[in-house]
């Protein structure tokens, strides 16, 4: 069940905030992104986790960066995960908030700040998600989401979620709250946690490489009594699908994800057991949606998100 609570204002107070962008692959999308953060003053720092980009890319980083006393680039740990390289940012911020955003997600000026006083109402450990759109200005998919479970996977997956009273993982095409709500779950592609909040529950599982890893966070947090909620006033571009990674591999980690979150979070003996049984057909919905994916980019030319 959804809750309203009151939306916090952009205050005129200092707050210490660090940005922790974790890179692979990115392309161009990637100095865009650090522009905007460094455009915007109420940002302190700038932790730019290069797991893996081209040569052109690293030099062009370095260059672009060097000498800029906030940011700090942190380099030659080769890919580490996505989970993993948010832990290894963490640890060099020194800010006592920690925003998480994707090196293809573009910040305006302001977002950070109004997303800390927000969270700064809210329930420790707390993470707070912001509101993603398409270049197009839509609402993508994932900035808002219900509990997960085997079934909504499957749903959202095989498109079942589509027909009328089959409700899946996210919550997108649903009207848009008015303020502050809390969720149970929001994207990682764009949050905040407070360092208290990230360190009470341990930061990422790094057992998790590329995806599920933010639901999990989400899930941990409320489990440990802390809030999760989404800030729609809090708006980032985010263009998705940037990196040169088949998505045939990408999803093949998200069906690993979904797999050891669900192992999980089953505590009895018979939630394993259906959780054993819904494998393959998790897989055929994932695996079956990257090929059709792949087949569509192949034929617009444009990422499918």
């Amino acid at each position: 069940m959804k809750t309203n609570i009151a939306a916090f204002p952009v205050l005129a107070t200092a707050k210490s905030i660090s940005v922790i962008m974790v890179s692979y692959m990115t392309g161009p999308a990637l100095l865009e992104a650090i522009t905007a953060v460094l455009a915007d003053k109420s940002i302190t720092e700038i932790i730019i986790v290069d797991n893996g980009n081209t040569d052109s890319m690293r030099k062009s980083l370095s260059d672009y960066v060097g000498g800029s006393d906030r940011v700090k680039l942190l380099q030659g740990h080769g890919n580490i995960g996505f989970g993993r390289g948010c832990n290894y940012g963490a640890r060099q911020a020194t800010g006592e908030y920690l925003f998480f955003l994707n090196p293809d997600a573009i910040v305006p000026e302001g977002t950070a700040l109004r997303m800390a006083n927000a969270g700064a109402g809210l329930t420790a450990p707390w993470v707070l998600g912001a509101m993603l759109r398409s270049p197009e200005g839509i609402e993508q998919r994932g900035g808002r989401r219900r509990e997960l479970t085997p079934w909504r996977a499957f749903a959202t997956f095989t498109g079942l979620s589509s027909f009328p009273g089959i409700k899946g993982f996210n919550m997108h095409g649903e009207p848009l709250p008015a303020g502050l709500t809390k969720l149970p779950t929001i994207s990682g592609a764009a949050f905040m946690m407070s360092r208290a909040s990230f360190d009470a529950i341990g930061g990422f599982d790094e057992r998790y490489f590329l995806h599920v890893e933010d639901i999990d966070l989400c899930h941990r947090a409320r489990l440990a009594g802390g809030d999760v909620a989404f800030l729609p006033s809090a708006t980032v571009l985010h263009y998705g699908g940037t990196s040169k990674v088949r998505r045939q591999v990408i999803e093949r980690e998200k069906l690993k994800g979904f797999i050891r979150y669900f192992w999980n979070y089953s505590d009895k003996i018979w939630a394993k057991a259906l959780c054993v049984i819904a494998v393959p057909f998790m897989s055929v919905a994932i695996m079956g949606r990257a090929w059709v994916m792949a087949i569509k980019q192949a034929i617009s030319g444009r990422p499918q998100a």
